[in-house]
């Protein structure tokens, strides 16, 4: 009889990770590993990039359902869970923002925040300088959405142990987001079909919402939560709200 597999410990607490099914393109299915405690995912090779639209909506079903668990600060040194060997940290830059992962060296994965895993999917956005000085008038210190680490606005203007830049869960962005991949996991259940004029639309006023957002983010100062993890809370709410109007 087979032993049954192992569950993959935390590259930073070691604890067991929670997997977590996930829907894949062409219909096939992922496992996903999870660490709520560290709010972080590890992800195999390639399996970042190999997650559904309805794949990601349902990662937010998981997200909500632990978004009051207490996130402890990530450990010094992250290691493969497969290995054992010491994780490297990387960067990637998309539209939204750049993001930081730790990353084997012998290729057996990465491990990802769920703040990272956030700007990768295009959920957040990066504060600019005057909203970091508005929002260090009110708090001086808060904590990382990254790693969970002390960060002191009026000396830093990114997270001084990963360098990750401070992040916000912008609601406009959200919903785009959450659109788009609801729009992109109903054309795969549908089926392929020819582009029609709601491409164009969408475009418009995607374009337009980034206009938007850029005349009020003068008028930011006043409105922002006192902490990272407030915003990541506010934002996991909107995503729920949602995906309940959804369902």
């Amino acid at each position: 009889m087979n032993a049954p597999p192992t569950a993959t410990p935390c590259p930073s607490c070691r604890a067991p990770m929670q997997p977590q099914q996930v829907a894949a393109h062409e219909g096939a299915t992922l496992t996903l590993d999870l660490c709520h405690a560290c709010h972080g995912i590890w992800f195999d090779p390639q399996e970042n990039q190999r997650i559904a639209p309805e794949g990601v909506l349902g990662l937010f079903r998981q997200l909500h359902e632990h978004r009051e668990d207490a996130q402890q600060p990530l450990a010094r040194q992250l290691r493969c869970p497969r290995c054992r060997d010491p994780l490297t940290e990387g960067s990637d830059l998309v539209r939204s923002g750049r993001y930081f992962t730790w990353r084997c060296p012998q290729r057996h994965g990465r491990f990802a925040t769920f703040s990272s895993f956030m700007i990768e999917k295009g959920f957040v956005r990066q504060l600019s300088e005057a909203e970091i000085t508005a929002l260090a008038e009110r708090t001086r210190i808060i904590h990382c959405g990254s790693c969970g680490a002390p960060v002191d606005l009026r000396q830093d203007r990114a997270c001084p142990y990963c360098r990750a830049a401070l992040s916000l869960l912008d609601p406009q962005a959200v919903e785009r987001a959450l659109d788009g991949y609801h729009t992109k996991a109903q054309r795969q259940a549908e089926g392929p079909r020819a582009p029609d004029l709601a491409d164009a639309l969408i475009t418009l006023e995607r374009d337009r919402e980034r206009a938007r957002r850029e005349a009020q983010q003068q008028r930011w100062q006043g409105r922002s939560p006192s902490s990272v993890d407030e915003l990541w809370l506010a934002g996991i709410n909107l995503v729920w709200q949602w995906l309940s109007r959804r369902g």
